[in-house]
């Protein structure tokens, strides 16, 4: 079955799941390190986290073969050049274009969940992280003319949440890596 094989290289690649989380983790932390920080040095560590993040999930995709994840990693790298191709965009803009790919990763991720529940215990996990995803996605287009410092707490507070979830589900897939033997097609 086309699943199993996908969750077994899954778990042989546990890896990429696991430093995509700690990026997002050291980029939660380094928000909450720095709140002053101006909105220009916001927009060059946003666009420095979307782009390792895209591609760590870019590589994981071609890798699993997973085109969800294929698709995140190259939203998250679109979105990491967009932004030092233009720095000077503003706020607001900065804001949706946030907000659209953490809802688009959210759904994605959530998607996945969904189609591994009958193979995996406690994908849960993943639902939360897409559901992390889309609440702070959609918090984000609810508010977009919220303050600067409470931005960058609640992209502070969403990157290392997401980035646990991603952690947990990295050496979780780490433990069936030696279970998995793919059955003969």
């Amino acid at each position: 079955m086309a699943i199993e094989m996908m969750l077994t290289q899954m778990a042989r690649n546990w890896g990429w799941i696991v430093l995509r989380g700690l990026a997002a983790i050291l980029f939660g932390i380094l928000s909450f390190a720095w709140p002053g920080i101006t909105l220009a040095v916001l927009v060059i560590v946003w666009g420095a986290y979307a782009l390792a993040d895209g591609l760590f999930a870019l590589m994981a995709g071609i890798r699993l073969r997973m085109w969800p994840l294929t698709i995140v990693g190259l939203l998250g790298i679109g979105a990491g050049v967009l932004t030092f191709l233009r720095p000077g965009i503003t706020a607001l803009a900065l804001l949706g274009f946030i907000a659209v790919w953490a809802l688009a990763t959210g759904i994605l991720q959530i998607a996945a969940a969904i189609r591994f529940r009958k193979m995996i215990a406690n994908e849960w996990m993943l639902i939360l992280s897409g559901v992390l995803s889309v609440a702070f996605g959609a918090a984000m287009l609810a508010r977009p003319g919220a303050g600067a410092l409470a931005v960058v707490w609640l992209i502070g507070w969403f990157a290392m949440l997401n980035g646990a979830m991603q952690v947990i589900l990295g050496f979780r897939l780490r433990g069936l890596a030696g279970q998995m033997v793919p059955k003969p097609a």
